[in-house]
């Protein structure tokens, strides 16, 4: 008690012994942490935790952004009591988890996430051919969870009742030097979690880390262990890491660390036609921008548009195949879909929106008639019209395209029959859809032909042409 006083009265820091079991202290001098950066919430929880006669912290990725001085965006916290003895503590706590029980204790719409303390992996734990660790509810004491967890700097434990920082791992000096460091043998640590490699480039990309070299050596090497891991985990990565607010550097960093292959399938071979990559790095940037002024990102459109030119590349085949425009974009949105779902687990609702974002784009090219008052009425007008503007600043289709339909939005009742009335002074529509040129097939062309005779008879043949197109 009376060496407890003196270590708090005078910041002396409990010495590390190098082998893992005893933690640097760091004291609110030392770390400088800004208590009005953590959650009320979490203060709650961790209080009525140990007023309970538990341990209780904030770790892992709080503890890192609390000391890089940015507010979290979610608070873990790591206990030494089991699941089922968090749940008692709370009305509203939930048990989750088959891989690693958690517990999921709810404030109104505010979650936070209870785990107990971790043991030692023990060799009975089940795996896969691989070595990933399929099942492991085994839990332990706290430096053994220090061991268990991922990188040196998501290691750390905050206790804000105290304002102490354990450190078991040398996490801080890494903050200091701004370095990403695995924690143990990197190549048994990727084999039991290989979502550990993209986790790595994520990090380093978000935080403007540098890779530390036995870290980084094996991930080339151990890539295709990504293909073992369930589908869904590895969208929920991907997601993250899309939605980091750094997706363009992210992106950057896996393909520089060798790890886009079957995640994005052709995302490399986009990224190196001039079009593809400017659109692509548009999407990101606009991506990026949205997360960091705290606006909502739609993973739809964001989706939609990693994936944009591989739609377009088939969309292409099929019509130079014989198809007619609409049916082309359908069949081509059908097979990008299938393929990514196999690799991505897309979510049905994702894969709905992405259609929608597709679907309207030769549609905007229509703008005659009642056509441009129906798109208005779409109920994702918004994200389609977003999406068309990228395509015009990328140079994929003409700007004046976008423009128009800018001022179609913008203008009252007036102004939109003024904007419709100089349609024939545009370009027609058959030129502005991607996809279709001067050098179409001769075969649909004169399917068109026969169809227009079908229905000369008709008042607007402008109004027609476009009515058979959709």
């Amino acid at each position: 008690m009376i060496q407890k006083l003196i270590r708090r009265i005078l910041g002396t820091k409990k010495k590390n012994t190098g082998d893992g079991t005893q933690p640097v202290v760091l004291t609110a001098a030392e770390h400088r942490i800004d208590p009005k950066l953590v959650s009320s919430n979490a203060i709650r929880v961790t209080s009525t935790l140990q007023q309970a006669g538990f341990k209780a912290f904030l770790v892992g990725g709080a503890v890192r952004d609390l000391l890089l001085g940015v507010k979290p965006k979610d608070f873990d916290i790591a206990t030494n009591a089991t699941p089922e003895q968090v749940k008692k503590l709370f009305r509203r706590a939930f048990i989750i988890g088959r891989r690693f029980q958690i517990v999921h204790v709810m404030f109104g719409q505010d979650l936070l996430e209870v785990t107990t303390f971790r043991g030692t992996a023990v060799d009975s734990a089940p795996k896969d051919e691989h070595g990933r660790v399929l099942r492991d509810n085994t839990f332990g004491e706290q430096h053994e969870d220090a061991l268990r967890r991922d990188f040196t700097i998501n290691a750390m434990y905050y206790d804000p009742a105290s304002q102490t920082v354990l450190d078991y791992h040398g996490g801080m000096t890494d903050i200091r030097n701004k370095t990403l460091r695995i924690i143990g043998v990197p190549e048994a640590r990727y084999r039991e979690d290989p979502v550990r490699l993209l986790r790595v480039v994520r990090f380093a990309a978000k935080l403007n880390f540098t890779i530390a070299e036995e870290t980084r050596a094996p991930i080339s090497v151990m890539a295709p262990l990504i293909n073992n891991v369930p589908a869904a985990r590895v969208f929920d990565e991907m997601l993250k890491l899309l939605l980091s607010g750094h997706a363009l550097a992210c992106l950057q960093q896996l393909r520089k660390e060798g790890l886009h292959h079957g995640l994005l399938p052709l995302l490399d071979v986009v990224l190196e036609q001039p079009l593809g990559e400017k659109f692509v790095r548009l999407a990101l940037e606009a991506t990026d921008a949205r997360v960091k002024q705290g606006k909502p990102v739609s993973p739809g459109f964001l989706f939609a548009s990693l994936l944009w030119h591989q739609v377009l590349e088939k969309w292409k085949a099929y019509q130079a195949a014989g198809e007619y425009t609409i049916p082309a974009l359908h069949l081509a949105a059908d097979d990008v879909l299938n393929t990514q779902t196999d690799k991505l687990a897309l979510q049905r609702k994702i894969a709905t929106d992405m259609r929608d974002i597709w679907a309207m784009q030769p549609r905007f090219d229509r703008r005659v008639g009642k056509t441009p008052y129906k798109l208005l009425e779409h109920q994702r007008l918004r994200a389609g019209y977003d999406f068309l503007l990228l395509r015009c600043e990328s140079g994929e289709i003409d700007r004046e395209i976008g423009d128009w339909w800018t001022d179609f939005i913008d203008a009252d009742s007036a102004g939109r029959e003024e904007l419709l009335a100089k349609k024939p002074a545009l370009k027609s529509a058959g030129k502005a859809i991607a996809g279709e040129t001067d050098d179409a097939a001769p075969a649909p062309a004169k399917k068109r032909r026969r169809r227009g005779g079908r229905n000369r008879n008709r008042q607007n043949s402008d109004a027609s042409s476009a009515d058979k197109s959709e």
